[in-house]
């Protein structure tokens, strides 16, 4: 029996493409899973747990399959532990015989490479664009030139958190960032001061 298999990373992408596609090779019993390959797979996990003798496990492409050379081999070893083969629709592999188990490894080894160099150029221009003065994550809530600004009017840690519409906390930690103080006054409250 044929049994497919289609993935994708996350759920905004789609997996009708790879469907489509084993439903045109005869596959008709397909396993769908929306997870990263290097996150665990369990419905993965359950069809290799279903395979039977005789039965072939069917991909649209190898990477679909397995993010690493190890993992592939993982899998691959399991589905032969079942007595059962693999097929992947778009290389030519069928691991039933020696030259289909050795282009399996070539893929896989090839695949992980690719992903090495590509997590090597995301990380480059990475530091590129923090040269450049990019910053990366959620903008800050309070930008140190607008605190300097309520400080000049002398306002305390609560004030200037009510100014901003943010909490106390995000006001200390704009503060400290920039090189201010928030020092006590005689109404119990925090006045901030620059320190440089």
């Amino acid at each position: 029996m044929l049994l497919g298999y289609a993935r994708v990373s996350t759920a905004e992408q789609d997996v009708s493409s790879q469907v489509n596609a084993l439903r045109r090779a005869g596959v008709r019993k397909i396993v769908e899973e929306w997870r990263s390959g290097a996150a665990e797979r369990p419905e993965l996990d359950k069809l290799i747990g279903r395979l039977k003798p005789g039965d072939t496990l069917v991909v649209y492409k190898v990477d679909r399959l397995a993010r690493s050379l190890r993992d592939l081999l993982r899998v691959l070893d399991a589905v032969a532990a079942a007595g059962a083969s693999f097929k992947s629709l778009t290389e030519p592999i069928e691991t039933t015989t020696p030259a289909g188990r050795m282009l399996v490894q070539l893929l896989g080894a090839f695949a992980e490479f690719e992903r090495s160099i590509i997590r090597e150029r995301c990380h480059a221009g990475r530091v590129a664009a923090r040269e450049r003065g990019v910053q990366f994550g959620r903008p800050r809530l309070v930008q140190g030139a607008e605190l300097r600004e309520v400080i000049g009017k002398g306002l305390t840690q609560a004030e200037a958190a009510v100014h901003f519409g943010v909490s106390r906390d995000a006001i200390r930690r704009c503060a400290r960032s920039n090189g201010l103080a928030f020092l006590r006054d005689g109404r119990g409250g925090s006045r901030a001061v620059p320190t440089r």
